[in-house]
């Protein structure tokens, strides 16, 4: 049996660990579709072609015209980590001018398992928007790993230690996920 892990990413330092998040995925036994935002994806541009060659997919960091056909399967889960202080609250707002924040804001309808670990510094946290957009998110049975136990935002003005981002936790949570959807079926 197949899984599909949508791996989504905004422009934070822990995006250039993603292909070893990749291949971590992959020795889960997920087959991962990487979408990017447009920002994330100039962040990582020279790095593109692999890793599309790695997922075995085209990396995707905009929408499809319509009438093109979906190159990608199904997602059984989606992961948006990093998920930067404007894709939350974009997303909880429904603010969908992105690809990823528009396929994340669906598949709160469509009921698909969905996980997200911001990435934000401790000033962007005290904009009052921010606690509501994680507890909207939450509300609509989205797991948002911050906090204990989650991401913990770093000062700002520095880079913050991108060896310390969860995407361990992260991935644990996509698993948690798939098995929670699994057994209502």
């Amino acid at each position: 049996m197949t899984r599909t892990l949508y791996l989504f990413c905004s422009a934070a330092p822990p995006v250039f660990d993603v292909a070893r998040v990749i291949e971590d995925a992959q020795a889960r036994g997920w087959d991962v579709c990487l979408g990017l935002t447009p920002t994330a994806a100039r962040w990582v541009e020279p790095s593109l072609e692999g890793l599309a060659v790695l997922t075995g997919h085209p990396v995707r960091y905009d929408y499809q015209a319509p009438g093109e056909p979906d190159v990608w399967p199904r997602a059984d889960v989606v992961l948006f980590a990093p998920a930067t202080f404007h894709s939350i609250n974009e997303w909880a707002l429904g603010l969908t001018g992105t690809f990823v924040v528009g396929v994340m804001a669906e598949g709160i309808g469509k009921g698909i398992p969905l996980v997200a670990v911001p990435c934000v510094n401790a000033a962007y946290v005290q904009h009052p928007q921010f606690d509501r957009s994680v507890e909207i998110l939450r509300g609509a049975g989205v797991t948002v790993l911050y906090g204990e136990g989650g991401f913990v935002p770093n000062e700002p003005g520095g880079q913050g230690r991108p060896d310390a981002y969860p995407w361990a936790l992260a991935l644990e949570a996509v698993d948690i996920a798939w098995r929670a959807k699994a057994d209502q079926s």
